[in-house]
């Protein structure tokens, strides 16, 4: 597990409710290939379940900006500070 902040890490169960409606998106989708549902139709769902997901990860993006990054920028050590712009820059570049 990675290191947050000085403090504990922020809580994300907000979220919880939106994945949950991810999740039954998804089975949906199942259900409309075992259907045997038009493509573009299947498609369309898998395109808002794309949507939702980014809303998460923008939200604990946001939590993580708010929270992790601003507590490490407040510090003084600059090693730190670097280990967080590298973990951003790491996870940009996975996308």
């Amino acid at each position: 597990m990675s290191t947050c902040c000085n403090s504990k890490h922020p809580d994300h169960s907000a979220q919880l409710a939106k994945l949950n409606r991810i999740s039954g998106q998804l089975e949906g989708v199942k259900k409309m290939i075992h259907d045997q549902r038009y493509c573009v139709d299947i498609m369309t769902q898998l395109k808002a379940v794309q949507a939702a997901t980014k809303s998460v990860e923008a939200s604990i993006l946001k939590l993580h900006l708010e929270s992790c990054i601003q507590d490490t920028f407040n510090s003084t050590n600059e090693e730190d500070k670097e280990a967080k712009i590298e973990e951003l820059l790491t996870l940009f570049k996975k996308h």
